[in-house]
C-alpha cells in the first residue's frame, strides 16, 4: 500500500487522573521526530482545561469537553476524524488523549464500528500511564484504574523515582494480574524514546502475540481481588473450527460487556497457517497470520481479560472445542 492511501496510526493515551498523561503527550510534540500529528483531547465537564496543558505546538488540537470520550461524544470523535480526512495535508498520525475517567473500550471499538474511520485509520496502540507510587490504592478504588490497565497494549509505569524497587515489584506482579500481555516501561516524568511508542502496530493483528514470550505460560494469576482479571487457555490438541467459532460468538454474546480484551492464537485441525484473533466487549476480528513453521509447536493459546469472568465456564466450552481427530492431509 502507498503512502499516500495508508491508513494514518492513531495512538490513545489513557491514565488514571494525574498520571501523567499530558505530560507523556507533550513530549511526544516536543521531540524531533519530523512527525506530524493531530491531537485530540478529550477533558470531562463542561469547560475543559487539558488544551491549555500542552505545549505549543503547530500540531492541530481538537478539544471536545461536552463530556468523557468513552460515552456521549464518541460520535464527536467520528466525525472530528473524518473531518482530518478531508484536509488538505497529510498527518503521519493522530494522537487522541483521553480523561483519566475514560474507559478505553468505546473509544477502541471507534476503529472498528465506523467503515470510513476504520478505512482510513489503523488504531496503532493504547497507551497507558499509571503513577507508580499511587497506583496500588487507585486499582482499589477506582475499576477504571483497572480497566485502563486492561485495555493497554503498553503500559508506562511513571514516576518511578518516588516508589521504591519494591513497591515496583509489587506494582507490576499487580499489573500482570490484570494484564499478562502488555509491555511495561518505567519511566521518571514519561521520560522515553518517543519513536518506539508510536507506529508499533501493537493493535495490529499480524503482530499480535508474537511480542510477548511469557503468554506460553500455562496458568496467569486469576486474582478474585481485582475487579478486573485475566487469565489463559493453552490447548496443544488441533481445534475444530467447526466448534471454535460457534462457541466463541456464544461465549461474546454471553459475557462481552465483562470481556474488555480477547487475545489469541488458534491451531485448527487440518490448517497449515496460524489463525490469529483479538476482541474488545462485543466485537471480534481475526485472521489466518501466517504458516506454522516447521520447528513451532502448534499450539492454541487465548488470554481473557474481563470482569469477574466464568473462567470454569468459559474453559469448559473451550475444551469442547477440541476436534476429535485432526482432518486428513
Amino acid at each position: 500500500m502507498s503512502r499516500k492511501t495508508a491508513p494514518i496510526p492513531v495512538t490513545v493515551l489513557t491514565g488514571y487522573l494525574g498520571a501523567g498523561k499530558t505530560t507523556l503527550l507533550n513530549r511526544i510534540l516536543s521531540e524531533p521526530h519530523g512527525r506530524k500529528f493531530a491531537v485530540i483531547v478529550n477533558e470531562f465537564g463542561e469547560i475543559g482545561i487539558d488544551n491549555d496543558l500542552i505545549v505549543d505546538a503547530e500540531e492541530d488540537v481538537f478539544e471536545m469537553n461536552n463530556g468523557c470520550i468513552c460515552c456521549t461524544v464518541r460520535g464527536d470523535l467520528i466525525r472530528i476524524i473524518e473531518g482530518l480526512m478531508r484536509r488538505p495535508g497529510r498527518f503521519d498520525g493522530i494522537l487522541i488523549e483521553t480523561t483519566g475517567l475514560a474507559d478505553p473500550a468505546p473509544v477502541a471499538q471507534t476503529f472498528f464500528v465506523d467503515e470510513d474511520v476504520r478505512a482510513r485509520t489503523r488504531l496503532d496502540s493504547i497507551i497507558t500511564v499509571v503513577d507508580a507510587r499511587h497506583l496500588p490504592g487507585e486499582i482499589d478504588r477506582a475499576h477504571e484504574a483497572q480497566e485502563q490497565i486492561a485495555f493497554a497494549d503498553t503500559i508506562i509505569l511513571n514516576k518511578t523515582d518516588l516508589a521504591s524497587a519494591e513497591d515496583l515489584a509489587a506494582v507490576e506482579t499487580r499489573i500482570r494480574r490484570i494484564n499478562p500481555t502488555a509491555s511495561i516501561l518505567r519511566s521518571e516524568r514519561c521520560d522515553l524514546d518517543i519513536a518506539s511508542l508510536l507506529d508499533r502496530k501493537a493493535f495490529d493483528l499480524d503482530r499480535i502475540l508474537d511480542v510477548e514470550p511469557d503468554f506460553l505460560v500455562e496458568e496467569h494469576d486469576h486474582e478474585h481481588d481485582d475487579h478486573v482479571a485475566s487469565f489463559s487457555l493453552v490447548e496443544r490438541q488441533p481445534i475444530d473450527p467447526e466448534k471454535f467459532f460457534p462457541w466463541l460468538q456464544t461465549t461474546v454474546q454471553a459475557f462481552g460487556m465483562d470481556i474488555l480484551r480477547l487475545k489469541g492464537i488458534i491451531s485448527f485441525s487440518g490448517d497449515d497457517d496460524r489463525y490469529v484473533a483479538q476482541g474488545v466487549h462485543m466485537l471480534l476480528e481475526g485472521n489466518h497470520q501466517r504458516p506454522w513453521e516447521e520447528d513451532e509447536e502448534r499450539i492454541t493459546r487465548l488470554v481473557f481479560i474481563g470482569r469477574d469472568l466464568p473462567k470454569d465456564v468459559i474453559t469448559d466450552g473451550f475444551l469442547k472445542c477440541r476436534a476429535v481427530r485432526q482432518a486428513a492431509e
